[in-house]
C-alpha cells in the first residue's frame, strides 16, 4: 500500500502529466519552444541546464575496489586473523627468543585466501567488462528540428540521444526508440509499443490530443496505468510500431519516468539466498570453533604444563576447524558452473547467482518477448462460420500488399504470413487504382484494385466500424444481406476470438463499375464481408516444454505481466500453466503486505502489473520462505529483476533489464533454464558436499584430540603436523567442483541448511574418532608408542591414520549411496585423493617427514591400518543409513 502511494506520487510529480492534460500549444508555451524547434544556441544552453538525456545507473566499482570485495568472507577473515596470530607465534616470538623461526603455517593460510579471492575477482572483473564493452557498441540517435537562429529554416538534423533537451521538436517513425516523455504534436497511423514499460503485448494507438480530447478530469487522478494509455504522449524508452510523428519534448534523463523508475534502483542490492546461506553456515562453523579451541588449549595446558605448545596446538586445531578452503571451494564450484553456462550461451554477471538457480524452488517471469515473441503474428483468417478460407487471406493480402501508408504491425504479419503461399501466386496479376488511408475516425483503410476490367474495393478495419459500412455477408458462393441476426452473430464471434486474447480485424469487399474514378469515403459503403483475421503475440516455440522442464525439477512458475487479463490467460494455457484465480494490479495496490504473502502463494496468474507491484509479489514470495528467480526483459522488470534472488534476463533486453540481471540467456529457447538449473543444484552439492565432509572430518579430528590429550603425556601430534595433515586433506577435495551428483539429488531444489550441517557433524564426525582412538588404542599397546621418547612413532601412526581416513570421507560422505559400487566419483576425484592417500603414506619415509617430526612406521603397521579403513568404511555406510532413516536425507 504504502509503495503504490509512493509510486502514485511519483507519477503525478513528472512534467509528462501536466503536458497531457494540456494542449500542444500551452505545452510548447510552458517549454519556450515552438514548432519550428530551437536554434543551436538554445539548445546547448538547455543541455548545460538540463544535463545530458541520461538515465542514473549502477556502475562497476573500480578495479581496486572489486579486488577488495572479493575477499570479503567470514572464513578469510577468520584465515586472516588465524595468519596474523601464527605470524606472532610461529615468527616474532621465536625470533625475540633466538630460536628458529617457520612461516609455513602462515604462507599456507595466505596461499588459501589468495586463491580464493582472486579467482573470485578474475571472474566477475571479466563478466562486468564485457558487459560494458557490448554497450559501448550501441550508438542511440534522435532525429530533431534545429534552427541555425532565430531567422533560419528549420532543418532536420541527427543528434546523439544524450544531446536531446526539454523543448526539443522531435519526428520519429516506425523502429525509432523514443529518446524522452514527449507530447505529440502530430502523428500519423502512430501505433507504439509499450511492452517494455507496460508489459501489454500489443501497440497502442497514439495520436495528437488536441483534436482528439482524452477527456481527463485531472491529471492528478493519473496512475501508472492510466499514465501509460494516454492517446497524446509517448514516454521514453518505448518503440514506434508503425506510423510517424512530430512531438516535443518534455522530459530528459533522470526527470522522465524511465528516469525515474531506474533510479529507484541505485544503491545496495539486497541479499539473496546465497549470501544469506552461506553466512548462516559460516558463522555456525565459526561459534563451533570459538568453544572447542579453549576447550583444547585448556585441556593441553592443564595436562602437559607447556602453554606455549598448547597455544600452537590449539591455534592448529583451530585452522584444522576452519573450513580454510571453502571460499576457494566455492568459488572455483561457482567459476566452473559459469564456464559451462558459458558453453550454452548464458552469460553469468554475478557468480552467486550460479547456486541461488539450483535453489529456485519459484520462477516468476514476464510474459511479453519472455514467453512470447514479442511479435505479432496472423493466427487465423475465417470466413464468417469460423472456417478457415482462403479467400479472406486473399483480399487481407491485396489490401496490405497495396496500401501505400505506413505498415503496421498487423500488415507485416499478413504480408510475412502469405509468403510462399501458393492460393496468393496469381493475385500479382492486381494492379493498385487508389487507396483511403486508414485515420483513427474511421478505423479501417480501403484500396481499389483491378485485374483487367474488373475492379475491387477491399477494406479492413476494426469490428465495430467495419459493420457500420458493411450491408452483405458472404456465405460460400451466396452473399446474403446483412440483418440484425447477422451482425450479432459476427459480433459474437469475433468477440469469442478477443476473450481469448486476439485482436480481430474484419475484411469486407465490393465491386466498383465505373473504372478510372478516384475513391472518395462515400464508396465505403454497401460492403460484403467476406471474414475476419485474428492476431497474437504467440509463444515461443520452446516456452511450454521450458516451463514443463522447470515443474518436473521442482520449480514452481507464476506469471508476472503487465498486460491485460484476457492475453494473460490465453498465453499461460498456451505454454501448459493453468491461470487459476488470477490476481490484478489493481487489487494488489489494496492488499498490505501480510495479505499479499497469503495470496500470492496459491496463485499462478498476475497481470496489470506495474513495475512496484512485481517486486512487491516478489518479495512477498521470499518472505514466504522462497527463492525466488525472475525471468523479464522489459524496463518494467528491473526493479524485480534486482530484487529477486536471481535476476535471469533474455538476449534482446533493455539496458537497464540486462544490468540489472545476474545472468542472460544469449539463446532464443527457454530450454536453457532447466540446464541452469541443474548446473546450480550441480554447483551447490559440491559445495555443501564440502562442507559436510570437512565439518563432520574436523569435528571428529577435535574429538579425537580431546580424547587423547586427556591421557597422553605428550601432544597426540604437533602443531606443524596438524596443519601438514590438513593440507594434504585440503588438496584431496580440489577436485570436488569436478564431481558429479546423484540424478535424485539434481531433481529438487536444494537450499543452505545450517541445522543439518549441525547436525550432520555431530553424527558423522564421531565416526572416525572411533577410529582414531582404535589407532591410539593400536600404537599405544602394540607398537610401543608410549611414552616422551616415542612421540614421534605415535605421531606418524595417527597422521598417516588420520590423512587417510579423512580422505576416504570423500568418497563415503559424497553420495548417500554406496561409493564405489552404486555410485562413483569423477575421475578427477579419484585421482587427487588416490595420490593425496599416496603421498601421505610415504611422507614419514621422507626426509620432508623427518623435518615435520615424522618417522618411517614398521611394515607390520599396514595390515592394521588396512584392518582399520576397511572397519571405518564398514562403519560410516552403517551410520549413513540410520541417519537417512532418521531424517529423510542426506546433503
Amino acid at each position: 500500500m504504502k509503495m503504490h502511494k509512493a509510486n502514485l506520487k511519483m507519477a503525478q510529480e513528472l512534467a509528462i502529466v501536466s503536458a497531457a492534460s494540456a494542449s500542444p500549444e500551452r505545452t510548447l508555451a510552458s517549454l519556450n519552444s515552438q514548432r519550428q524547434g530551437l536554434t543551436a544556441r538554445q539548445a546547448a544552453e538547455r543541455l548545460q541546464q538540463s544535463g545530458p538525456n541520461q538515465v542514473a545507473h549502477d556502475k562497476a566499482p573500480a578495479a581496486a575496489i572489486q579486488l577488495l570485495q572479493a575477499f570479503n568472507n567470514p572464513f578469510i577473515w577468520v584465515l586472516m586473523a588465524l595468519a596474523a596470530i601464527g605470524f606472532v607465534t610461529d615468527y616474532l616470538l621465536p625470533l625475540h627468543q633466538g630460536e628458529p623461526t617457520s612461516l609455513t603455517g602462515v604462507t599456507i593460510l595466505l596461499v588459501m585466501v589468495g586463491l580464493s579471492g582472486l579467482l573470485r575477482f578474475g571472474q566477475e572483473y571479466r563478466t562486468s567488462k564485457a558487459a560494458d564493452a557490448l554497450k559501448s557498441l550501441v550508438r542511440t540517435t534522435a532525429t530533431v528540428l534545429r534552427r541555425h537562429d532565430e531567422n533560419s529554416e528549420p532543418q532536420a538534423a541527427e543528434v546523439p540521444l544524450q544531446d536531446v533537451v526539454p523543448g526539443d521538436i522531435v519526428q520519429f517513425s516506425a523502429g525509432d526508440l523514443i529518446p524522452a516523455d514527449v507530447r505529440l504534436l502530430s502523428t500519423r497511423a502512430l501505433f507504439v509499443s509499450q511492452a517494455a514499460l507496460s508489459g501489454e503485448a500489443l501497440p497502442l494507438e497514439k495520436y495528437d490530443t488536441d483534436s482528439h480530447p482524452q477527456g481527463l478530469d485531472a491529471a492528478s487522478e493519473l496512475d501508472e496505468q492510466a499514465l501509460l494509455s494516454l492517446p497524446g504522449i509517448c514516454l521514453m524508452g518505448t518503440v514506434v510500431a508503425s506510423g510517424s510523428a512530430t512531438a516535443v519534448v518534455v522530459a530528459t534523463g533522470s526527470a522522465t519516468w524511465f528516469g525515474q523508475l531506474a533510479g529507484s534502483l541505485l544503491g545496495a542490492r539486497p541479499q539473496t539466498a546465497f549470501d544469506r546461506g552461506v553466512n548462516s553456515v559460516s558463522w555456525l562453523l565459526i561459534r563451533f570453533m570459538l568453544v572447542m579451541v579453549p576447550v583444547v588449549l585448556l585441556i593441553n595446558g592443564f595436562s602437559n604444563g607447556d602453554w606455549r605448545d598448547a597455544l600452537l596446538f590449539a591455534l592448529a586445531v583451530a585452522v584444522g576447524l576452519t573450513p580454510e578452503m571453502l571460499p576457494m571451494i566455492v568459488s572455483s564450484n561457482l567459476a566452473k558452473g559459469a564456464i559451462a553456462l558459458a558453453k550454452r550461451k548464458v552469460v553469468v554477471k554475478r557468480l552467486n547467482a550460479i547456486q541461488n538457480f539450483g535453489a529456485m524452488d519459484v520462477l516468476c517471469s514476464d510474459k511479453t518477448g519472455t514467453l512470447t515473441e514479442d511479435n505479432i503474428s496472423l493466427d487465423r483468417h475465417l470466413n464468417l462460420h469460423g472456417q478457415a478460407d482462403e479467400r479472406v487471406l486473399q483480399q487481407a493480402w491485396l489490401n496490405s500488399r497495396h496500401q501505400n501508408g505506413v505498415k503496421n504491425l498487423m500488415d507485416r504479419a499478413i504480408l510475412a504470413h502469405g509468403q510462399g503461399n501458393p492460393a496468393l501466386a496469381d493475385l500479382w496479376r492486381w494492379r493498385k487504382i487508389d487507396e483511403l488511408p486508414f485515420d483513427f475516425e474511421r478505423r479501417r483503410l480501403s484500396v481499389l484494385v483491378a485485374e483487367g476490367q474488373q475492379q475491387q474495393l477491399i477494406c479492413k478495419g476494426a469490428v465495430e466500424e467495419m459493420l457500420a459500412v458493411a450491408a452483405y455477408w458472404q456465405d460460400g458462393d451466396a452473399v446474403r444481406p446483412l440483418d440484425a441476426a447477422a451482425r450479432q452473430r459476427i459480433r459474437l464471434l469475433a468477440e469469442r476470438y478477443q476473450q481469448q486474447g486476439f485482436r480481430v480485424l474484419l475484411v469486407a469487399s465490393r465491386t466498383l463499375a465505373e473504372p478510372g474514378r478516384p475513391l472518395t469515403f462515400a464508396d465505403e459503403c454497401d460492403l460484403v464481408l467476406g471474414g475476419l483475421l485474428t492476431f497474437l503475440d504467440p509463444p515461443k516455440e520452446s516456452a511450454a516444454a521450458a516451463l514443463a522442464a522447470l515443474r518436473e525439477n521442482g520449480v514452481t512458475v507464476k506469471i508476472l505481466t503487465g498486460d491485460n487479463l484476457t492475453i494473460s490467460r490465453k498465453i499461460c494455457r498456451d505454454v501448459g500453466l493453468d491461470p487459476g484465480d488470477p490476481l490484478c494490479g489493481s487489487e494488489i495496490a489494496t492488499l498490505s503486505d501480510a495479505r499479499l504473502a497469503l495470496r500470492v502463494a496459491d496463485t499462478t496468474l498476475f497481470c496489470r502489473l506495474s513495475p512496484q507491484q512485481k517486486t512487491r509479489v516478489v518479495q512477498a514470495l521470499q518472505h514466504n520462505g522462497h527463492t525466488v528467480g525472475f525471468l523479464g526483459d522489459g524496463i518494467n522488470d528491473a526493479p524485480a529483476l534486482r530484487a529477486a534472488d536471481v535476476g535471469i534476463s533474455v538476449d534482446g533486453a533493455s539496458d537497464i533489464a540486462k544490468e540489472s540481471a545476474d545472468i542472460i540467456l544469449l539463446e532464443k529457447s527457454l530450454l536453457v533454464l532447466e540446464q541452469g538449473v541443474i548446473v546450480g543444484r550441480q554447483t551447490f552439492g559440491n559445495i555443501i558436499k564440502y562442507l559436510n565432509m570437512t565439518a563432520s572430518s574436523n569435528f571428529g579430528n577435535v574429538f579425537s584430540v580431546l580424547v587423547a590429550s586427556a591421557f597422553l603425556p605428550f601432544l597426540p601430534m604437533l602443531a606443524v603436523q596438524l596443519l601438514l595433515q590438513n593440507l594434504l586433506y585440503d588438496l584431496s577435495q580440489l577436485a570436488l567442483p569436478w564431481d558429479k551428483m546423484d540424478r535424485e539429488f539434481l531433481r529438487q531444489p536444494r537450499k543452505w541448511d545450517a541445522k543439518n550441517i549441525g547436525r550432520f557433524m555431530l553424527w558423522m564426525g564421531p565416526t572416525s574418532s572411533v577410529f582414531d582412538i582404535t589407532t591410539f588404542w593400536l600404537m599405544w599397546h602394540v607398537f610401543a608408542a608410549n611414552s616422551v621418547e616415542a612421540q614421534a612413532l605415535f605421531h606418524s601412526g595417527w597422521f598417516v591414520e588420520g590423512l587417510l581416513s579423512q580422505t576416504l570421507v570423500v568418497h563415503m560422505l559424497r553420495t548417500g549411496k554406496i561409493p564405489f559400487i552404486r555410485s562413483r566419483a569423477a575421475l578427477p576425484v579419484m585421482l587427487m585423493t588416490g595420490l593425496v592417500m599416496v603421498v601421505g603414506v610415504l611422507i614419514p619415509f621422507t626426509p620432508l617427514g623427518s623435518a615435520f617430526g615424522l618417522v618411517p612406521l614398521p611394515l607390520s603397521y599396514f595390515p592394521w591400518l588396512l584392518a582399520t579403513l576397511l572397519g571405518y568404511c564398514l562403519l560410516t555406510q552403517g551410520v549413513k543409513t540410520l541417519y537417512m532413516r532418521r531424517f529423510g536425507q542426506w546433503f
